[in-house]
This record gives structure tokens, C-alpha cells and sequence, in this order.
């Protein structure tokens, strides 16, 4: 049962430091543009034209 004096507050540490981190992720503007990274695999601005399908 001493255990738990020692795994709870650790247990409310770690999770209070992964609050911290999402809103810090929230502030620093991380989910603004979700649709943007699925969008960008599509294209092919990478490829020369020779590399193109014909």
C-alpha cells in the first residue's frame, strides 16, 4: 500500500506534464492546418518531367 504514496502523485505529475504539452501544442498553433498535410501528398511538385507517368 506504500506504493501508491509514491505511483499516484507520480501517475498526477505525468499527467499534468501531457496537459502542459497539449496546450502548449494548442497555443503554438500545431492543429491549425489538418487538411493541409493530407493535401500535400497528393501533389507532385517534387517530380521532374521525366519522371512523370505519360
Amino acid at each position: 500500500m506504500t506504493v501508491l504514496l509514491y505511483l499516484v502523485p507520480a501517475a498526477l505529475g505525468l499527467g499534468f506534464c501531457g496537459l502542459l504539452a497539449f496546450l502548449w501544442s494548442l497555443k503554438a498553433g500545431q492543429y491549425e492546418d489538418l487538411d493541409g498535410a493530407a493535401v500535400r501528398i497528393l501533389s507532385d511538385d517534387d517530380l521532374r518531367k521525366e519522371d512523370l507517368p505519360r
